[in-house]
């Protein structure tokens, strides 16, 4: 990486214990497709003014992972600073001191870029140490965005038997409470998105922020903080919906839905089903699908948008559902060949690959990705296809995933 800012000598540190409660194993867990520590070592790889990017753990599975997505992690973090309640601070001051002491390396900013803010604007590291470096009076550049709840109208609760009384006041406005929000104060919230820090504010203030903070103003489309299992499928939709100009593991170009669509291909197992299959003692085999998949595909013909599976299950059950939604299936098809077969199938109907997409959720769908104009994977795809995808759907297989495209085709070319 150049450091194209200034001379500065940058160090992007990203914290990342082994022990989690609330996530076990959060900072490895594939979130979008990625392990969610890649997400924030991205960040820095890819920020113009970072020199080195190391991440300090205490796990050895943690400092792997991060290796293998480009950062450092030239020592493991000692046991007592990787506890629920140990702070960021002795992190930091542990990490700069072995630096230090045993490569003689001394950054002069500090980027903190924590993995549970994931999602962060391409510009996010360089635009804070744009502003640290321009503020020589500044300790710290802090991450914030617009306040959801504003708190001139929140109220200290002194218990059920006594008053309340205001949590703040505002000169100049009588009963702030009472007031439009309009004429309070603007309020800002800290996110984990970044903090760029002089190191000289952590050895000699013994502080992360110092008393000199200045702010990046982040766009609150942003604003993510992964705690719990709900923020994580919440946040994991709003990767996959798209829209966001965001930092990702995965630096290639995702297509658009094509303008022109003429063929819908679809794998069964795993996207007009949930993927398992029942057994009876016969060896007769029988899957669950949604209804609700195949409402739409009427609507599609009528906008000459034709459906088709494609599926490796030679089981008859994939014939039989077909049928029922007078679909056209092609089955049987060897699990290292489907990418073949879609081939013949589009020069056969004379389709145009780029007005073709393909719906998949496993890993010999990503043939058929690679020829389609628009590739699409259910939620609960394999981290590869997720990775591969043009766009991933928020339903899972056999629970609405092509009721979903189909309803985001139709308004697309309505």
């Amino acid at each position: 990486m150049v450091n194209d800012l200034t001379m500065t000598e940058i160090l992007a540190l990203i914290p990342a214990r082994g022990g989690s409660k609330g996530i076990p194993r959060k900072n490895i867990k594939p979130f979008a497709g990625y392990p969610l520590i890649a997400w924030s070592i991205a960040a820095g790889l890819q920020a113009k003014s970072v020199s080195r990017v190391i991440v300090s753990t205490d796990d050895e599975e943690i400092a792997a992972v991060a290796r293998e997505f480009g950062a450092e992690v030239p020592f493991l973090r000692p046991a007592e600073l990787a506890q629920d309640r140990t702070t960021d601070l002795p992190v930091f001051e542990h990490a700069l001191k072995w630096l230090e002491d045993i490569e003689g390396y001394k950054p002069e900013i500090v980027v903190q870029l924590r993995p549970t803010s994931p999602l962060r604007p391409v510009d996010c590291v360089d635009s804070a140490v744009k502003i640290l470096v321009e503020h020589p009076e500044a300790d710290c550049v802090r991450g914030i965005v617009p306040a959801g709840q504003n708190p001139f109208k929140m109220w200290r609760f002194n218990g059920y038997d006594s008053p309340m009384s205001p949590l703040l006041e505002v000169e100049g406005v009588k009963e702030p409470y009472n007031a439009p929000r309009q004429i309070l104060p603007p309020v800002y919230w800290q996110t984990g998105h970044i903090d760029a820090i002089r190191t000289t504010t952590i050895a000699r203030k013994n502080s992360l922020t110092g008393d000199i903070i200045y702010p990046l103003v982040i766009d609150p489309h942003y604003t993510v903080d992964i705690d719990t299992p709900a923020d994580w499928a919440k946040y994991e939709a709003l990767v996959h919906q798209g829209g966001l100009d965001m930092v990702t593991p995965d630096q290639r170009l995702r297509r658009p839905m094509p303008r022109q669509i003429e063929l819908v291909i679809c794998d069964f197992d795993g996207v007009f089903t949930d993927n398992r299959v029942w057994t009876d003692q016969d060896g007769t085999e029988s899957v669950a699908a949604s209804r609700s998949d195949s409402i739409k595909f009427g609507e599609l013909r009528e906008r000459g948008i034709e459906v088709l599976i494609l599926s490796s299950e030679p089981n008859p059950v994939v014939s039989a559902r077909a049928k029922k939604m007078k679909v056209e299936a092609v089955q049987g098809i060897g699990l290292q060949d489907k990418g073949r077969a879609m081939r013949e199938i589009l020069e056969q109907k004379n389709v145009k690959a780029e007005n073709v997409v393909y719906v998949g959720n496993d890993v010999n769908d990503l043939p058929c990705f690679e020829i389609a104009g628009w590739s699409v994977a259910v939620a609960d795809a394999y981290p590869e296809v997720l990775q591969a995808a043009d766009f991933v759907l928020s339903k899972p297989g056999g629970h609405g995933a092509v009721r979903e495209l189909c309803e985001l085709i139709l308004k697309n070319i309505s």
